[in-house]
């Protein structure tokens, strides 16, 4: 199985979790940031927004950008159903989809009326039903536990919003020729403060608080923003692009935070996308 080439850039598409975009701008918006030079988009999923519907839809509107989930949620369909959507959009499109597949939060599970269980015995359950694919097929991995699950039955693992240590020690753990992505929370044009802001919000999440200590941070959003969050002017978040990659991760997928509406933060991506994808 040959994983897709995603360049050393890709960007998610901003549709944001509360009034999201008419269907009719998703594929625009894919092309628009494809013109820009993003060989590969990643999407994201939450109640309303099933994330291989719309890529069914965005695959059909492009011709050769690699598309990714980013990720789609575990609960959210059966892993036989997965498999069976993931397939076929693979054999329209040959080598465009990467699955990223997670196993979320224990509130998504109980919306569906399942228990949570133990996260690793769940994923582990979750693919070992998803007969083997043609296709590449990544966790979401911030952990070093859920870190070498990836590295044992899949292809690779997409850890987020974490600081270019954790993506050393997410290669540490996944080892040579598995796909690491690296997401990484972007803010153009945002100050220091509206960053610090952010991360603040986040540090609420235990996941989080846990992860960046484990790659050697204080859960203090002062201290913590420069090493998360890449902000301000295009080449400082090239900068954060290249740490990354230098620490071992093969792709950089860039998170829009500014919270704006969908049509403002996909032009703020395109315009970001020469200083973004500069060379190491």
């Amino acid at each position: 199985m040959q994983i897709p080439s995603l360049g050393r850039v890709g960007v998610y598409l901003p549709v944001p979790f509360t009034d999201p975009p008419a269907p009719r701008e998703l594929p625009a918006a894919a092309v628009r940031l494809a013109d820009a030079g993003y060989g590969t988009i990643w999407t994201n999923e939450f109640p309303g927004k099933d994330a291989l519907v719309q890529l069914a839809v965005l695959l059909e509107a492009t011709e050769r950008v690699v598309f990714g989930t980013g990720v789609a949620n575990i609960w959210t369909r059966d892993a036989r159903t997965a498999a069976a959507a993931a397939e076929f959009l693979h054999r329209a499109h040959p080598g465009r989809l990467v699955l990223g597949l997670g196993v979320g939060y224990p509130q998504q599970a109980a919306d569906t009326g399942r228990e949570y269980g133990d996260p690793l015995a769940t994923m582990r359950d979750y693919v070992d039903r998803m007969r083997p694919a043609e296709y590449p097929r990544i966790l979401a991995a911030n952990g070093p536990k859920m870190l070498a699950l990836a590295g044992e039955l899949a292809d690779g693992a997409m850890p987020a919003m974490l600081p270019p240590e954790a993506t050393a020690l997410a290669r540490r753990v996944l080892g040579p020729g598995k796909l690491l992505v690296a997401g990484l929370a972007v803010m153009p044009g945002a100050s220091r403060a509206e960053a610090v802001a952010r991360v603040t919000g986040t540090l609420g999440q235990p996941w989080f608080a846990r992860a960046v200590a484990r790659a050697g941070y204080p859960a203090d959003a002062d201290r913590l923003v420069d090493a998360v969050v890449a902000y301000g002017e295009p080449d400082a978040i090239a900068v954060k692009v290249r740490e990354h990659l230098a620490a071992g991760a093969d792709h950089v997928a860039l998170l829009p935070q500014s919270g704006s509406d969908f049509a403002t933060d996909v032009e703020m991506l395109a315009r970001l996308a020469p200083a973004a994808d500069q060379p190491i």
